[in-house]
Parts: structure tokens; C-alpha cells; sequence
């Protein structure tokens, strides 16, 4: 079994995070300046220690110091001295640089299909109805066999689905132009922010997160300095990629340890506007990811950043000072005091605004699970350098790096970009394409033929490719053959005349009736 985690030390007692009680994930909250990145770093490197892989975001650049051994700085040989840590010596940490813009870390991406349109809806910001067409979108690429993979493939299907909108109005539901629209316009939003760099492939595989390197834990850091720029985008990236996890891990249960920590800095950026359907599915994750042997640990400022219904399964709590400068400071102070175990020697809620910078109230789960009552302690300090490594260092750290090469070089291989464009252009390849077999026809197939399916299906017996859409023809006028610029003129006047004439004999049937019934019984 893993030692336990020294992390705090009290006048009274020691504060050891359990490796077994880990995955019931925790919260490390506290004001702006009040010790939370340390708090951080220290608990980062201790799971890598024990052979832990970690995923972190590195906001303000501060954590590339986990890459190199510490103990120069003054403050922290005092605190060492101070807590009479005899074991601790300066070490480093195994770490890969990942970056979104490819920029301070290898780059990392996913692709439109694995996004999924809940995700990227809430990305876009789209409404209910423009999330039920995009919804149509990746419905109808998944049937006919076209990979949505960067935004240009994603923009070719909106294109598409909206000038033949009334083809697929009857099965799939109404495809709006203003909808359709509407997704256009988030989508050059995003690109402006540098989504087209996150999204393409090759697309990150979930296995380089769980390297370890001569037993220690590769902590993955995530260069987010520049993405905090762009904060939803941030967040749902870091809500995809914990969906990710949750969604290929496979259930082991308790473990010793957990496989993975996921550190999710400046948490309240995920739950800002989310929807109620996406705050139900992040709770879920979080409920259940412990038994794939992940620990979530959300870093914010302020425990009401995080949802009850999320927070009530954080077991394990690192509180900093809060600030209560006016009355609704006051009150989640108490808010935040009121969610401890209640310790008869210590006013919770005076203290939290007493605290000082690298002191924090703890309260972790036991071996039985329970939380344990809340103390004031100060944080260890971590063995690794206290802020950031120089660019050159961090060059050097990526070209050694377990990854190197392998995301540098973006991938664009055929997709739905590639197939609509070719089909709209009628090239020969396309025009070649096999045929889908008969009991793989769909209402596509139905509607615009696919040629002898028998036939295809005895040359080829392993199931064909679908072919890319064709392009839907013109809507028929009903067998009505076209009017030339005379006809229409003569046929005009003849429903002039015939107007005329049809008016006047109403009118005189109409005087006819009127008069019988107003004078008929008058004697001439």
C-alpha cells in the first residue's frame, strides 16, 4: 500500500491524505495571494512520487518549477525549519508541456466527433432549437460514413444540410437557416480564438497521460495562460477530457492508489452558464469516475463556485482565507465553514478570515471514509522549484519528452470536407464509389438511388464504404412544364376576362335575388 501523504502539519497533529481515499476526489479553495498554487504543486508531486500520473493547468505559468528541483528559496527553508520536516530534500518531477496553440507544449486536439454536439453547443453558446440542428448535423454524418474532424469539415456539413435543407426536413426534423447561421457565425468566433489549432488531428491519446517514468508519475501540464483568454474554450476542453476518461477508463473499483489526478484550476469557469443537462452529466462523472481510479481535485476560489449537488462529493478539503469585506463575503464564509466537521476547539468561521498565506483549515477522509474533523494547519512545502523554468528549459524539456514528434505534425486526412467537395464537383473517384449493399441502405440510399446493391455486395463482400452525398436536384414543379414570357401574358389575360365576365354575372344574379325578395309581392 502507498505511504500516506503528509501534506499539512499542525501544532496538534499531522494532516495525511490517504492514496486509498484520493479518488473521492477534494477541493482546494481560498482567496486570490492566499497559498493555493502551492497547495497545488505540493500535492502534484507527491502523487507523482508514488507512481501517480497527474493533469494540471498551469494558469499563470507558475508550475513549470515541477520539472526541477527546489530548496533555494529563503521562505521555504523557513517553513521546512518551522514544521521540522527531517525527510525533506529538494527533487524534481517527471513533466510533459501540453499546449493547446502548440506554442509552450506539444499540441493537443481533439477532433469535432469526439467533442460531440453537447459539448459544442454549449461551446457555441447555441440555443435549444440551433442545438437540435446541430444535433442533425453529427446525426447525419455519423449515418452516411463522414468523419467530422476539424471545423472546416463540421462548416462543409452545415453548408451542405442547409441548401438541401427540405431533403432531410421529414426524417431528421426542420434544419432552419437562421439556425444554421447562427452555428456559422460561433464557429468563426472560435476560429478567431484559435479553435482550428484544438481541433484536427492527430487527436490526443488518453494512454500518454498515464506514462510514468522510472516509477515516478508524469505530471501532464497544460500551458493555460494564453487559453484563459479564452475561458470557455478552456473549460469545456478540461470537461471533454475528463468525459473522455470516464467514458474508455475501465471500472476497477478501490484501488491502493488512483491511476490518474485530475486538477481542474479556476473551476468556476465550468460552471458558469452551464445548462442544466451538462451540469447533470458533470455530476455524474464526478460521481462515478472514482471507480474508473480518478481523483478530481477543483481549485477556486470560493466553495460556491462549485455546485452543491458536485461539491457534496468532494471529500477531501483544502480551505484558505477567505475575504469578507462585505455582506455576502460574510455570508459564504459561513456557507464555507458550515461544509466542515465541526472541531469544539475551533471557531471555523472566525478563523477563515485569519488565515495566513500557506495556512489553510484540512479535513480529509479516513481510512473508513469519513471526513475528518477540520484543523488549522500549515501546508508543507514542495520539494520542487517555486515558479516558473525558462523558455530554453522548457525547450529542452519538451524535445526529451516521452511525446516528442508525435502531435507536432498536424494530420488532415479525407473527411467530410474532402467527400462533400468532391461530390459537389462530380469527380471521378466519387463518381466510382462502391455501393452500399441493400440491407445497409437508409433513407439516404432510398431517396437518391446507389445503383444494383446486389451486385456490389456479392464483388465485395465486406461492407462498402458509404459513397458521399450526392447533390440533391432542384424540388419538382409537379410535372408542370415551364412557361414561356407569351404565355404567361395570355393566360394572365384570360383570367382577366374571365374575372370580368364571372363578376358581372354575379353582380346581376345578385340584384335578381334581392329585388324578388324586397319587391316581389308589389303589384305593377
Amino acid at each position: 500500500m502507498s505511504a500516506p501523504i503528509l501534506f499539512a502539519r499542525s501544532q496538534s497533529a499531522d494532516t495525511f491524505l490517504l492514496p486509498a481515499m484520493a479518488n473521492r476526489h477534494g477541493l482546494v479553495a481560498g482567496a486570490t495571494g492566499t497559498g493555493k498554487t502551492v497547495t497545488l504543486q505540493t500535492l502534484a508531486e507527491e502523487f507523482s512520487r508514488r507512481g501517480v500520473p497527474v493533469f494540471l493547468a498551469d494558469i499563470k505559468g507558475d508550475l513549470s518549477g515541477l520539472a526541477h528541483a527546489g530548496g533555494n528559496s529563503p521562505k521555504v527553508a523557513a517553513r521546512v525549519g518551522e514544521l521540522k520536516l527531517t525527510e525533506w530534500a529538494p527533487s524534481s518531477c517527471p513533466v510533459t508541456c501540453w499546449d493547446v496553440f502548440g506554442e509552450q507544449g506539444h499540441p493537443v486536439r481533439a477532433t469535432i466527433s469526439e467533442m460531440g454536439p453537447l459539448l459544442l453547443g454549449r461551446l457555441l453558446n447555441l440555443s435549444d432549437v440551433q442545438e437540435g440542428v446541430l444535433n442533425i448535423v453529427f446525426r447525419v454524418a455519423d449515418e452516411h460514413g463522414l468523419l467530422l474532424l476539424d471545423l472546416k469539415d463540421l462548416r462543409a456539413m452545415l453548408n451542405y444540410l442547409g441548401q438541401n435543407a427540405a431533403a432531410f426536413t421529414t426524417n431528421y426534423g426542420n434544419i432552419s437557416t437562421a439556425s444554421i447561421g447562427a452555428i456559422q457565425r460561433g464557429l468563426l468566433q472560435l476560429e478567431s480564438q484559435g479553435a482550428d489549432k484544438f481541433f484536427g488531428e492527430p487527436a490526443l491519446n488518453l494512454d500518454d497521460l498515464l506514462q510514468t517514468v522510472d516509477g515516478q508519475g508524469v505530471i501532464n501540464l497544460l500551458a493555460a495562460d494564453k487559453l484563459m483568454a479564452s475561458p470557455k474554450l478552456y473549460a469545456t476542453f478540461l470537461l471533454w477530457l475528463l468525459s473522455e476518461l470516464f467514458e474508455r477508463l475501465p471500472e476497477v473499483g478501490d484501488l491502493p492508489q488512483p491511476k490518474l489526478v485530475f486538477f481542474f484550476d479556476e473551476a468556476h469557469l465550468l460552471f458558469n452558464e452551464m445548462p442544466a443537462a451538462l451540469l447533470e452529466k458533470v455530476e455524474q462523472v464526478v460521481r462515478l469516475i472514482r471507480s474508473k481510479g480518478v481523483g478530481v481535485y477543483f481549485v477556486t476560489q470560493n466553495p460556491r463556485d462549485i455546485p452543491d449537488r458536485v461539491l457534496g462529493q468532494l471529500g477531501n478539503r483544502v480551505q484558505h482565507a477567505l475575504r469578507a469585506f462585505t455582506p455576502a463575503d460574510q455570508k459564504a464564509v459561513r456557507s464555507a465553514a458550515e461544509t466542515f466537521r465541526a472541531n469544539p476547539r475551533l471557531n471555523t468561521e472566525a478563523v477563515l478570515t485569519q488565515l495566513a498565506v500557506g495556512e489553510a483549515l484540512v479535513s480529509v477522509l479516513d481510512e473508513k471514509g469519513m471526513p475528518t474533523v477540520v484543523d488549522r494547519a500549515l501546508i508543507c512545502p514542495p520539494r520542487s522549484q517555486i515558479g516558473p523554468i525558462t523558455p530554453a528549459q522548457r525547450q529542452k524539456l519538451m524535445a526529451e519528452s516521452l511525446v516528442a514528434g508525435v502531435y507536432e505534425k498536424t494530420i488532415d486526412r479525407e473527411s467530410a470536407y474532402e467527400k462533400l467537395t468532391a461530390a459537389v464537383s462530380g469527380s471521378p473517384a466519387q463518381a466510382a464509389a462502391p455501393a452500399v449493399p441493400e440491407a445497409k441502405q437508409g433513407f439516404w440510399s432510398r431517396l437518391f438511388g446507389s445503383g444494383d446493391a446486389s451486385a456490389a455486395a456479392q464483388a465485395n463482400p465486406s461492407p462498402a464504404p458509404p459513397p458521399a452525398l450526392p447533390r440533391v436536384e432542384p424540388r419538382s414543379t409537379g410535372g408542370r412544364a415551364t412557361q414561356s414570357f407569351g404565355e404567361q401574358i395570355a393566360k394572365s389575360a384570360a383570367r382577366t376576362v374571365t374575372t370580368a365576365i364571372v363578376g358581372t354575372l354575379s353582380r346581376e344574379i345578385l340584384r335578381s335575388v334581392m329585388g324578388s325578395i324586397s319587391g316581389g309581392s308589389r303589384r305593377r
